[in-house]
């Protein structure tokens, strides 16, 4: 278990710095296993709260089919019932590919934003290699 240290004022130099490393060697040791608990704890807790998320969305995606059948069936009471849910298809579609275009806009504007940064990194590590004779001030 612990072994018996001399008193400070009879220890040797080199037994107080081997007894200064073993005290702190000890205290890495057990803040580590603090901190892999704590993360731990929290890593359950997050887990938890993802799943309730999780849940979440589920039944919110079930609420919204049941919306979409209701619509349907408040449209079908002046239309045949196909006509209505062929209606209420159609603008969920239309929904869908503006949403998609929007998409598709907000994703092209942002492929340039790489490219600048391969180059700056390309620079960096052509300075890097050659040094600092061939780059402007």
């Amino acid at each position: 278990m612990t072994e018996q240290r001399p008193p400070a004022t009879d220890a040797s130099t080199g037994q107080l710095i081997t007894a200064a490393m073993e005290d702190i060697s000890t205290l890495i040791r057990d803040e580590l296993q603090l901190a892999k608990r704590d993360l731990a704890d929290t890593g359950k807790k997050v887990g938890k709260g993802a799943g309730l998320f999780g849940a979440a969305g589920t039944l919110a995606l079930y609420g919204l089919g049941a919306l979409i059948a209701t619509i349907i069936l408040a449209i079908a009471e002046g239309l045949e019932p196909w006509i209505a849910a062929g209606i209420v298809t159609l603008v969920l579609f239309i929904a869908a590919g503006v949403a998609a275009l929007i998409g598709k806009r907000s994703i092209s504007d942002v492929a340039e934003a790489p490219q600048e940064r391969v180059a700056s990194v390309k620079a960096d590590i052509d300075t890097a290699k050659h040094g600092s004779e061939g780059t402007p001030s």
